[in-house]
């Protein structure tokens, strides 16, 4: 069973998988993720993309999210397992349909504690004490030696917490996200009234300086990794009190209010920006070069310089909160995986306290090694953004095959219109693959296929009794899927090196849809038996009972 992962409790120490979390409990962890350091950078790097047409980039990842989020809602509720992004391909397609997408899954979390450290460091930088006696940042916005040191710093402090005392967080979660929400909010209330230049939507080359290009290109930028996170919710399920009926409305709630804060928040960044400056630099630095501290300079511009302290204050909070949550999501993915013998088996042991260390430690070490190749906020943004993409895409095409292979399951939200939203909903997943550029996807295949190498290796040095069995024929849409991928992102128009640039600007869009097409139906006429499905999904909540209960002994 590929990466059924255990609850935070279980992850954590916590006497096993308690339903103790409610619906504003869901809604505030999904909200929580979606509000870390995403509204603190990007706005701005959503403007040196797109310009004031960077609004349009927020509404089409709204509107595509929005999709997602609900197909995630109905196989939430219909499926209530911890760790269910996982889950549902797992259900659907078998094994190692479920590995990969748990793979994807955590390449996606392992990095999303280095890039809420990179955004925290990038920010607490701007402070004038801090630039001239740490200086953390080089003038494109990379991490300096000492800069490195300091990230290292909050890594083992993430990693600490996560060992010895990461429910102390859970149960202070609501406060957090609430703080987590006002900052925002409040920022938005005070730029607005305090400074607002119509006339920078029109600045510096027009409404759409870039094109559609650029509205396009804003999104792996930095714009659907800020409204990323909802499925978080789905992740605890197994520690919801109601989770059929709550899972589902958490979702959307949190996605509205994530979305809607974002937009605002968009808004008045432009609105905000010294028109001298916009003039003089244009939209690829509209608050001066080597400025990554957006708004809490626009608040020390307008004379606001109390909330410039509120905000490299909650420059910790937030991406520390999010960064903190992510260690704990890429540790027990792990540890799920190495308790279900599809990763080492060292992987899924718990100490005498039921934490899994090692998988804990692993986390730790990756995210250091990321610091190397992806040494910034914007550098790492793109990744992550595709990865969570890739993520996302298993959805659709489970949904899909589970109703109609599992008709009869109960399902407290059913998606509108679900022959029309599921097919399209893959073709947004696959279109935010693409736009991330020739040389993400690379960089993503390869890393899916380390995974893949070690899952053979795993599979080989285990008991033939003791494997999990595997439906070749189910999971045989996974590679032709990413590698066609791939090939579309080389004739392509996005990414940083290695694209060709042949296929014609909404083209390219064009074949990608009819490719995700193809896909999507291949992929469903493909999914396990309905023997198959049923078996699964009861096996595996056999399987967590049994992580429960080994938890429940360690503790």
């Amino acid at each position: 069973m590929a990466t059924p992962t255990v609850s935070a409790g279980a992850a954590t120490g916590a006497p096993g998988l308690k339903r103790s979390i409610g619906f504003w409990g869901l809604t505030f962890i999904s909200l929580g993720s979606i509000i870390g350091s995403g509204w603190l950078l990007g706005a701005l790097t959503a403007a040196t993309k797109a310009g004031p047409a960077s609004l349009l980039s927020w509404v089409l990842a709204a509107v595509m999210l929005a999709v997602l989020a609900l197909i995630h809602a109905e196989l939430g509720g219909a499926y209530p397992a911890s760790g269910g992004t996982a889950r549902f391909p797992l259900f659907a397609f078998g094994t190692l349909a479920g590995f990969t997408a748990g793979w994807a899954t955590w390449l996606q979390a392992v990095a999303i504690a280095p890039i809420e450290v990179e955004a925290s460091l990038s920010y607490l930088n701007n402070i004038d004490w801090v630039k001239a006696n740490l200086n953390m940042l080089n003038d494109n916005g990379t991490l300096t030696g000492s800069g490195i040191v300091w990230a290292t710093l909050l890594m083992a402090l993430f990693t600490v917490v996560n060992i010895v005392g990461v429910k102390l967080l859970s149960d202070s979660n609501a406060v957090t996200v609430i703080w987590k929400t006002a900052v925002p909010v409040l920022t938005v209330i005070v730029l607005l009234s305090l400074t607002f230049h119509a006339s920078n939507f029109t600045a510096g080359g027009g409404f759409a300086p870039y094109g559609a290009h650029g509205i396009f290109a804003a999104l792996p930028a930095g714009v659907v990794f800020a409204l990323q996170g909802f499925e978080q919710a789905i992740q605890v399920s197994g520690e919801a009190k109601n989770p059929q009926k709550d899972i589902s409305r958490a979702v959307i709630v949190a996605t509205m209010i994530g979305t809607s804060v974002y937009i605002l928040l968009e808004i008045a960044f432009i609105g905000a920006l010294d028109p001298t400056v916009l003039a003089s630099q244009g939209w690829l630095h509209p608050i001066g070069a080597g400025d990554f501290g957006p708004y809490a300079s626009l608040a020390a511009g307008a004379g606001a310089a109390w909330l410039a302290y509120v905000l490299y204050a909650d420059a910790f909070v937030s991406p520390a909160g999010t960064g903190l949550v992510y260690i704990a999501t890429s540790a027990r993915a792990t540890y799920a995986m190495g308790r279900t013998k599809v990763l080492p088996a060292a992987l899924g042991r718990l100490t005498v306290r039921g934490v899994p260390l090692i998988s804990i430690v692993l986390a730790f070490v990756i995210g250091e090694l990321t610091f190397l190749p992806f040494p910034s906020w914007s550098a790492l943004v793109n990744v992550v953004t595709s990865a969570t993409a890739i993520m996302y895409a298993f959805a659709p095409v489970s949904l899909a095959a589970l109703r109609l292979r599992d008709p009869d399951r109960q399902r407290p939200y059913n998606l509108p219109y679900p022959k029309v939203l599921a097919p399209l909903g893959f073709i947004f997943a696959n279109t935010i693959i693409y736009w991330g550029g020739f040389d993400t996807t690379m960089k993503l295949l390869v890393g899916i296929f380390i995974g893949r190498v070690l899952f053979e290796v795993t599979l080989a040095l285990t008991k033939a009794e003791d494997r999990p069995p595997i439906d070749w024929r189910a999971s045989s849409w996974i590679w032709p899927w990413l590698i066609g991928m791939l090939i579309i992102g080389l004739f392509g128009r996005y990414g940083n090196w290695g694209y060709l640039s042949v296929l014609p600007e909404f083209v390219d869009l064009l074949v990608v849809a009819v490719f995700s097409l193809i896909i999507f139906y291949f992929a469903v006429s493909v999914a396990m038996a309905s023997e198959d499905v049923i078996a699964t999904v009861e096996d595996s909540s056999d399987e967590m009972e049994a992580i429960e209960a080994q938890v429940k002994l360690a503790d």
